[in-house]
């Protein structure tokens, strides 16, 4: 089948989908149909999407990313078309929007666990320093690249946001947020196109992973700080340092604490765990693992996401040598990430107002920040210190805002420090940082290799990218 089938599908597909959207609110429906509906309409345009992109030699997740923009953005050619406007609020009050919420957040946690299965403790130690100095260069140059774009543009307090706090809220703290926003580094984006590209085995992208792990604790300490510090002002009250430095050293001793004690107490489990005979107790096994750190993550303040990677950190192929099943791990994980990654990839696509491009002077600090998060991250490329690695690759690969920016956007609109238009700019900047690392991140990956090539003449084609 060509193209044209699947460009013909995606209409026929979309026809449907805005024909039957008026029954979700019958009263007399089943609660599940709209999760349905959903379902059905996210889920096939994930994959036409998918499949169009990976057909043009581009990966699958931007096809799954722009399908969302057209589904969310239908409202616009046809105001009958809103089905998914549920999905784009900013507190989402209907319930099947919640459940489909739900599962894209599943989703994610998901990807990021596969993603820490693919690496081991070890191998992140022989990365450790360059993470760490990529990381660290990665929170620094955005942060005061973002306030510095913050400062030329926003010269007083928008009128909205002066009405909702003390008269003397220094206008540097919306600075300073705009500064944390652009720390953030979206890992599941970049791990995600290194995993469809095969990739995920190169240590520039071992340093890349490593670095955005450390880059999100780093950075929610960050928001946690700034965030502290605008409450404070916002009611007239002082700071609670001695609060703020628990939270930081909650959120090291997580991470030390999961990958130490995992390390050691893991394979003790999966020992036992193993003589079970149940069926799926593999699968199961692992799952628990990697929920019960994210929930744990979470309740410390930190993103779920880093402990389902550090649960895929821990655990290792070894461990499963006791257990009936014969798949791999990975395997079993397949058809659960084939199902909920996509959808976390098409809300997120959703989620772009496309009718905040209109507005010039939101285009104009849209623009400015989108170029302090792009150099923040090239800066970051320096913190390589072995020879021989693509430093242009782990920059492009820290490049991606996504769900994290999104979420730190979020906060600082329920903070009342960024008012609409400031919040239009920032999604703006998480949307085209977040479309441009796939394709540019593949350009890198294949210079980095043909370079490889002609180093290794003996070995030309070894490290040739797979197709689509």
């Amino acid at each position: 089948m060509g193209l044209s089938f699947q460009v013909k599908t995606i209409f026929i597909t979309l026809f449907l989908f805005s024909t039957s959207a008026f029954a979700a609110g019958d009263a007399h429906a089943d609660p599940v149909a709209p999760v349905l509906l959903a379902l059905i309409v996210i889920l096939a345009v994930a994959k036409i999407g998918g499949e169009i992109f990976e057909r043009l030699g581009q990966p699958a997740v931007l096809g799954e990313l722009l399908g969302g923009v057209v589904l969310g953005n239908l409202i616009l050619l046809n105001p009958a078309w809103n089905f998914f406007e549920p999905l784009r609020a900013h507190v989402m009050q209907e319930n099947w929007a919640v459940v489909i919420d739900s599962l894209a957040r599943v989703g994610v946690i998901i990807l990021l666990f596969e993603v820490g299965l693919e690496s081991t403790v070890q191998g992140m130690m022989k990365v450790g320093a360059s993470s760490l100095l990529v990381a660290l260069l990665g929170i620094v140059a955005p942060f005061f690249l973002g306030f510095g774009v913050s400062w030329f543009f926003i010269k007083e307090l928008p009128a909205e946001l002066a009405a909702a706090v003390p008269a003397d809220f220094s206008l540097n703290y919306v600075h300073m947020f705009v500064g944390a926003v652009l720390c953030a580094t979206s890992v599941g984006i970049t791990a995600r196109v290194f995993k469809d590209l095969g990739q995920l085995q190169k240590p520039e992208a071992q340093i890349i992973l490593g670095a955005a792990v450390i880059d999100d604790v780093l950075g929610l300490i960050i928001l946690a700080v700034i965030s502290g510090i605008i409450a404070a002002a916002s009611a007239g009250q002082a700071l609670e340092v001695g609060a703020l430095l628990r939270l930081i050293g909650t959120a090291f001793l997580f991470l030390a604490g999961a990958l130490g004690l995992g390390v050691w107490l893991v394979p003790k489990l999966m020992h036992q765990l193993g003589k079970l005979r149940t069926g799926g107790v593999m699968l199961i096994s692992a799952l628990l693992l990697a929920f019960a750190l994210s929930y744990l993550a979470n309740k410390v303040g930190l993103a779920a996401i880093i402990g389902a990677f550090a649960a895929g950190l821990i655990l290792e192929e070894k461990h499963f040598h006791h257990f009936r099943e014969k798949l791999h791990l990975e395997q079993w994980l397949k058809p659960l990430a084939t199902f909920f990654v996509p959808i976390f990839f098409v809300l997120m696509g959703i989620q772009v107002r496309l009718e905040t491009f209109a507005n010039l002077s939101v285009l104009g600090v849209a623009a400015g920040l989108t170029i302090a998060a792009i150099i923040g991250k090239q800066i970051c490329g320096l913190g390589v210190l072995e020879k021989g690695y693509d430093r242009l690759t782990v920059g492009v690969g820290m490049i991606p805002r996504g769900e994290v920016g999104l979420i730190f956007a979020g906060i600082g609109k329920s903070l009342n420090v960024i008012n609409d238009a400031m919040f239009s700019a920032i999604v703006i900047m998480v949307i085209v940082t977040t479309l441009i690392t796939p394709p540019v991140l593949k350009i890198t990956l294949a210079r980095g290799n043909q370079k490889h090539s002609k180093s290794k003449p003996g070995q030309a084609g070894t490290n040739r990218l797979p197709r689509g």
